[in-house]
């Protein structure tokens, strides 16, 4: 099969990380903005509220747009202050969760062996999971970029039965909310590698069909150039999916 075909096989998939970011107001003009967009119908689109908003967020958002939660605990209920499980978050009728997103790891200092049990439980649990990799500034510099994303894809790989329900997001912690974006040629440069690795360690079938998406700094502007990537299959984006100009990346192969 050539890699075109097998590029166009995989449907695009854009995803929003609000972070902590709206309130109703704000996030309700939001979602009227994207409910009322002509929005890409070869598209998956995804929105990921606040934990207090998930409810909000789905109760309002049209139905051809997925939500998610932006972190779940590793088990289903229990004595854990301040953590949600997927159990809850499939109940406010959300199909979707994101591990393993770089905040998560340098900020709150989440091992790459919590994400992976995160994500075993998640999809036990029969939710779609976004899982998070990339390496930091450091990283890069010291040409470890292949080694640090391999390791951190093969704690997740090991936890996953079933691949369909799996978009993995290689997001540069570098590039992340910095304005520098990893150049298109970059990008594809480890997505293509990430796709390797899944052929080597997983299967030809997973890496011909599972979806690798970039974040880091995405906008309106930069979308096409990294969309026309034969193996960037959409993007996770910060802070340009609370704006407007989130419709024309989520258009951006329309």
């Amino acid at each position: 099969m050539a890699p075109h075909s097998i590029m166009s096989s995989r449907t695009f998939f854009v995803g929003g990380n609000w972070k902590m970011n709206g309130d109703k107001k704000s996030l309700g003009d939001l979602i009227t903005t994207l409910n009322t967009a002509s929005l890409h119908d070869e598209t998956e689109v995804v929105c990921g509220a606040p934990t207090v908003y998930l409810d909000f967020a789905r109760s309002n958002l049209d139905a051809r747009i997925g939500v998610a939660a932006q972190n779940c605990y590793k088990v289903a209920k229990g004595a854990f202050t301040g953590e949600i499980s997927p159990a809850m978050i499939k109940d406010c009728g959300v199909e979707w969760v994101i591990l393993g997103h770089s905040e998560r790891r340098h900020v709150f200092g989440e091992s790459d062996e919590l994400i992976g049990q995160k994500v075993a439980h998640a999809l036990e649990s029969d939710l779609g999971v976004i899982a998070c990799i990339g390496e930091k500034l450091e990283e890069r510099e010291a040409g470890t970029t292949e080694e640090v994303v391999y390791a951190q894809t093969q704690a997740i790989a090991d936890n996953v039965k079933d691949w369909s329900k799996v978009v993995l997001a290689y997001e540069p912690v570098w590039a992340i909310g910095t304005g520098k974006t990893a150049s298109p040629e970059q990008a594809q440069e480890v997505h293509e590698k990430l796709r390797e690795w899944i052929r080597a360690n997983v299967s030809e079938a997973v890496a011909d069909s599972v979806r690798i998406i970039y974040g880091g700094s995405v906008t309106g502007a930069n979308c096409k150039e990294l969309g026309s990537q034969n193996d960037v299959d959409g993007f996770l984006v910060g802070g340009a999916s609370l704006k407007p100009e989130f419709v024309d990346i989520i258009n951006a192969r329309a």
